[in-house]
């Protein structure tokens, strides 16, 4: 069975399960009791903390740790729009639900006004489009690094500095892009405001994740009570899950290095062979700026979830876009807003990689396993 599906969750990594067990066993405390066990917990909390900001270009204090990339965007976008009393903010349409659900909640209920600014047909956000969205009142710009359903990457440098330049703030969804891409210069070089991950995309446990945040930004915590994470997040704290976190972004860092221009060579070799044999192809997103590990193709005239049911048959696990959209019969809100129409949109099908997903050889089999499916779905 080949597990394509890595961008809704890959599996929780050995290496981390063992890093973890010691904080689920052994050092139980709660890292706010002032006694040694809960001294103890605490020492590898901030121990967590400070490898996690590391990775992101952060410093320690910065990065607040949460249940997930969905946690950590709401406070994101809700955090600094209330904690700054901003009044516009301004993101892409093709954002994650729990950036766009955020914006909508600040709009109904805080009378927030929202700009979404259109990406072009590979689902890059033009750099002019994003200035003239900007406002004198503009508390925060908004998107995500890379795309979850077709992989496109911004060009994030640019967009941070004409934020900048209007004195607005930037919050980056790294939430796909952890693990794949250096993150570093964003927060060392561009000095981003905020940036979220989640543990489960990347070998942690579902569960936990981290919104790291400049300690100049203003920021109302979602959640209220004893004051944890330096009263930017209350709850007592995961240690077990921030260890998981901090071990999997160091793993996921050092193959980056070693395997990352291989697992790119084979996606690609991936896409070039889909749309050779199976004429009903197109490639979503852009050909050029993409995440390494993910493929995503529409096959007009199929279905998505037909091919899908296809390729589980022939051992292949994939996914017709978000997971959480998942039992949603609509099309892509992401597809249409490249531009492609919906019935189009409604034959999605997107693969997504790990590390050891694909071996030598293995472009090709998966290849002709997508050809056949396609036309099994095709003939039915």
């Amino acid at each position: 069975m080949l597990y394509a599906d890595h961008a809704a969750t890959s599996p929780v990594r050995q290496e981390v399960l063992e890093a973890m067990r010691p904080y689920l066993a052994e050092v139980f405390g709660n890292p706010s009791s002032h006694h040694t066990k809960g001294e103890a917990a605490a020492d590898a909390l901030e121990s967590a903390r400070s490898r996690v900001a590391a990775a992101l270009g952060m410093r320690p204090g910065e990065v607040i740790f949460t249940s997930g990339g969905t946690e950590a965007n709401n406070l994101a976008v809700k955090g600094i729009l209330l904690g700054s009393g901003g009044r516009h903010l301004v993101t892409s349409s093709i954002e994650h639900e729990s950036i766009l659900e955020s914006a909508e909640y600040l709009r109904r209920f805080h009378g927030v006004e929202l700009t979404c600014v259109d990406v072009d047909p590979h689902g890059r956000l033009p750099s002019d489009a994003v200035a003239d969205a900007l406002r004198d009142d503009t508390a925060l710009l908004t998107f995500a690094h890379a795309n979850n359903e077709i992989g496109t990457v911004q060009d994030a440098a640019p967009l941070i500095a004409i934020a900048h330049e209007q004195d607005v703030l930037v919050h980056v969804d790294a939430v796909q892009s952890a693990g794949w891409l250096d993150l570093r210069p964003l927060g060392r070089d561009c000095r981003v405001d905020a940036i979220s991950i989640a543990g489960h995309k990347l070998g942690a446990p579902k569960g936990i994740g981290a919104l790291a945040v400049r300690s100049r930004v203003p920021l109302e915590p979602l959640l209220h009570g004893g004051g944890q994470e330096r009263g930017r997040r209350s709850g007592t704290e995961n240690v077990a899950g921030a260890i998981a976190l901090a071990t999997a972004l160091e793993l996921a860092e050092a193959e980056r290095q070693r395997y990352g221009s291989t697992i790119a060579a084979a996606t690609a070799e991936f896409i070039a062979l889909v749309l050779a044999s199976v004429p009903s192809a197109a490639l979503t997103g852009s050909a050029d700026h993409r995440l390494p590990n993910l493929a995503s193709f529409t096959f007009a005239g199929t279905s998505g979830e037909a091919v899908l049911l296809e390729l589980e048959r022939r051992g292949v696990i994939t996914s017709s876009g978000s997971a959480c959209a998942a039992g949603s019969d609509d099309p892509s809100p992401v597809l249409l807003a490249l531009g492609i129409p919906a019935e189009v949109a409604q034959t999605s099908v997107r693969f997504t990689f790990g590390r050891t997903a694909l071996p030598d050889g293995a472009a090709g089999r998966l290849a002709a396993l997508v050809a056949d499916a396609v036309a099994a779905v095709g003939s039915s």
